[in-house]
């Protein structure tokens, strides 16, 4: 079970992610520096209680029309020791409770892919992002029915106009989609919105 404390982290999440985002390929911003607020995610448990694993969903109020993003994100108290690792740090904090954590895009890190795999098998149940050891009822999860698929997460969030259209969906011409992760976030105005946030595919053969 992940503790979640009420204490504060310097920088911030919101600031390791205002000079992190621009710099990457998906990132739909025109040149100003992001105005990023905390909109909505949910969290999952790491089996061996060792790392943090928070759906992060911040909308970016910079430019004409707010943009909404998500951040997979994992907090490590050392340094992860992989191939590739250090493409995926996003910034060095210091936790009022744990002291220095280092927080990685959750793509290079194997304990949030396999912590979003269990949950797209329905193993792992999502929970909220403010209140330990307490599920999030508001994640909708289509579990996957096969052993083996991928795991495609969600960058740049695009609302979905309908409760029907929570259904499967979203994946490329050449994928066949196995099951997804609809999350929510509420956007500066108030408006709430949801979105497909992880996709489970499997490639086919050409």
């Amino acid at each position: 079970m992940a503790v979640v404390h009420e204490t504060t982290m310097n920088p911030s999440k919101l600031e390791l992610l205002t000079k992190w985002l621009p710099r990457q390929r998906w990132y739909l911003g025109s040149g100003r520096a992001p105005e990023l607020v905390k909109a909505g995610g949910f969290r999952l448990d790491d089996p061996e209680g060792e790392v943090g694993i928070e759906f992060l969903a911040v909308v970016d109020r910079a430019g004409p029309d707010p943009v909404a993003y998500l951040a997979p994100m994992s907090y490590r108290g050392a340094p992860l020791h992989r191939t590739g690792a250090e493409a995926g740090l996003i910034g060095t904090s210091e936790h009022g409770v744990l002291g220095t954590r280092w927080l990685y895009d959750g793509v290079h890190d194997p304990v949030l892919v396999m912590a979003l795999a269990a949950l797209l098998s329905g193993a792992a149940v999502p929970q909220q992002q403010y209140t330990s050891d307490t599920p999030d009822p508001t994640v909708t999860v289509h579990p996957v029915a096969v052993s083996s698929f991928s795991c495609e997460i969600t960058r740049v969030l695009r609302p979905l106009e309908t409760p029907a259209a929570e259904r499967l969906s979203g994946a490329e011409p050449d994928q066949v989609i196995l099951g997804q992760v609809v999350a929510g976030w509420v956007w500066p105005d108030g408006t709430a919105a949801r979105a497909v946030f992880a996709t489970a595919v499997s490639q086919q053969e050409k």
